[in-house]
């Protein structure tokens, strides 16, 4: 604790050694965090932020689900084909894939199909275990990827510049990474 609390507290009658939980809440209170929260307030708050942030996903996807972008695409397929261009020319085993979009494997395996039967994704045998196939864009694929994912990044920027300025952007950015920690998926 700081001298000058110290001091305010001994100034008070409280020259006794504080608890352990005072000395945070003093802590807090002077850094300009408020009082320290209760078990019960710190569970509502938590509560409250995922709340928060789980509405601004839903209302921030159905907006962008409803932009004119997606060129007939369905945004599960623009997300196949967005996770595939982050993997380049080697590709991505299936399973790896399914973990990056957070898909059920039948789901993921029904949209594959339909992506390699439009030529868009390429499937070919893993040199490493001849039982698994490595995914990949094709050029057709790489091509709509690139084209819808303009306007969709235009659409995303907007959306978000629109209530947040840089340094919030960064903030947001560093604190979904800390809650997601190395649960991401291998998407960056």
């Amino acid at each position: 604790m700081r001298e000058e609390q110290r001091l305010a507290v001994e100034a008070a009658g409280g020259g006794a050694a504080l608890s352990r939980r005072e000395e945070q809440r003093l802590a807090v209170e002077a850094a300009g965090g408020g009082a320290a929260l209760s078990r019960r307030e710190e569970q509502r708050l938590a509560v409250e932020a995922w709340e928060a942030l789980f509405r601004a996903q839903t209302v921030l996807f159905r907006r962008f689900s409803a932009a004119p972008v997606w060129q007939g695409r369905s945004t599960r397929e623009y997300d196949v084909l967005y996770q595939l261009s982050l993997s380049g020319e080697e590709g991505v085993r299936q399973r790896d894939l399914m973990d990056r979009l957070m898909i059920s494997q039948p789901s993921l395996s029904r949209l594959v199909d339909k992506l390699v039967g439009e030529g868009l994704v390429l499937r070919c045998p893993d040199p490493r275990d001849g039982r698994g196939a490595l995914l990949s864009l094709s050029d057709s694929g790489l091509a709509v990827q690139r084209r819808i994912g303009a306007g969709h990044a235009k659409d995303v920027a907007r959306a978000m510049s629109e209530r947040l300025d840089p340094e919030e952007l960064r903030r947001l950015r560093a604190l979904a990474e800390k809650l997601v920690g190395d649960d991401g998926g291998g998407t960056r």
